[in-house]
């Protein structure tokens, strides 16, 4: 058995500790810490000062991370949220925003910048659920219909484009026939899981056993939930689709069968999220600027120049369809719906590591478009923020003078005359 060290993993885990510390120094820096966690990992990693090469043990921890944040992502999707008009609005927005990024996408492979147009596509059709969710609690919006827009609108595209890369760019080499076969038996895997685990949570037995230990030493349904995760991650993978796929859905399974969880667990999704938010996922992060290869970056002034073109792809491709909520929504609340909805990062780099592995998509190639992920992120929530906060302050000045007018003279007409 090989050796395993942990002092690569002591410095990754401390670039994680310290960054959201160094921000939680100036809360008026509206940086978001992924971004950070990313260019730290960069400039430790063997592209700037070399201190930490990857090794086994940080693979793990990027792996389990990664798989952690498709997990939370997939137990953030709200089914009350994905019904009626506001299923209909987002639903055709994703087609619309698919058919734009076919558009870019092989419009890109045929100016010679891009090998696949077909996974540039979904690439750019992909919002960062995780990273707009909590945006939006921050903002107060998550309940409002703004709110709830954004959130189906992204949890649709988050949802899509990791069956369309299952679909088209999972790592087996069998056909699309097969895949679809065995999506279909996936799919159908769940369903008969999912009935079978609603059933489980109405027995009583069961529920008080779980009610007992689960702010205990065994913490069981924190558990449960990790197993669930394991298990369809390894599923999906087995059956030649990618494990994201079945992490993603374990959480979607978890939120489906958990519906009681503010009656008689409410920290439940809490320890889920200090454990993804607090270990893993920051690793995942660090360890994607370990592998960003900035040599290949910056190894020609035509790879730069991709950058603000996935960029600006991005915020077309998910940006524009955003436009069919103006009935709903006002002109500015729309334009930040479709800032929020170019958001987009952690299915960039599991798509472009996927991309690379298959070689679809070169290293510089797949170094641009996580640096367009970065500056998405960067930017994009920036704008949408600040574009809430001018309207909410237009309507709080359209209510002030009205508050500060002097009475009205009330005096019958023919004496005012």
């Amino acid at each position: 058995m090989s050796e395993v060290s942990f002092s690569g993993v002591v410095i990754v885990a401390a670039v994680a500790f310290a960054v959201p510390l160094l921000l939680g120094f100036a809360p008026g820096v509206r940086l978001p810490a992924v971004v950070l966690e990313i260019v730290a990992g960069i400039i430790i990693g063997p592209s700037v000062l070399g201190w930490v090469e990857l090794d086994e043990a940080i693979e793990v921890l990027s792996v389990i991370g990664l798989a952690f944040l498709l997990f939370l992502a997939g137990l953030e999707i709200d089914v009350e949220r994905l019904r009626g008009r506001t299923l209909r609005v987002a639903g055709l927005g994703f087609l619309l925003s698919f058919g734009l990024a076919l558009v870019a996408g092989y419009g890109l492979q045929g100016a010679g910048l891009v090998d696949s147009g077909l996974l540039i596509a979904i690439i750019l059709a992909a919002t960062g659920l995780g990273v707009v969710f909590p945006i939006l609690e921050d903002a107060g919006e998550i309940s409002t219909s703004f709110g709830s827009l954004v959130i189906a609108g992204a949890t649709i595209a988050e949802f899509a484009t990791i069956i369309l890369l299952s679909l088209f760019f999972a790592g087996e080499s069998s056909g699309i026939g097969s895949r679809v076969l065995l999506l279909a038996g996936f799919a159908l895997f769940t369903v008969v899981l999912l009935l079978a685990l609603a059933r489980a949570e109405r027995s009583m037995r069961l529920s008080a056993v779980l009610l007992r230990l689960q702010d205990t030493s065994a913490q069981i349904r924190v558990r449960g939930a990790f197993v669930l995760l394991a298990a369809f991650a390894a599923l999906a993978e087995g059956l030649g689709l990618e494990a994201i796929l079945g992490a993603f859905i374990a959480g979607a399974i978890v939120t489906l069968v958990d519906r009681d969880e503010m009656m008689t667990h409410p920290e439940f999704r809490v320890k889920l999220q200090a454990i993804g938010f607090g270990v893993f996922i920051p690793a995942f992060f660090v360890t994607t600027g370990l592998r960003f290869n900035l040599d290949a970056l910056f190894e020609s002034a035509s790879t730069i120049i991709q950058v603000p073109i996935f960029l600006v792809a991005l915020a077309v491709v998910r940006g524009l369809p955003a436009l069919l909520y103006r009935p709903l929504l006002g002109g500015r609340q729309t334009a930040a719906a479709g800032l929020l909805q170019a958001t987009s990062l952690s299915f960039i780099v599991a798509a472009t590591q996927i991309g690379m592995e298959l070689g679809t998509i070169s290293e510089a190639t797949g170094a641009a478009l996580v640096a367009a992920g970065l500056l998405s992120v960067l930017l994009f929530p920036l704008g949408a923020l600040t574009l809430l906060e001018r309207r909410e302050a237009g309507d709080a000045a359209a209510e002030t003078p009205s508050a500060q007018l002097p009475p009205v003279n009330r005096l019958p007409a023919r004496a005012q005359d």
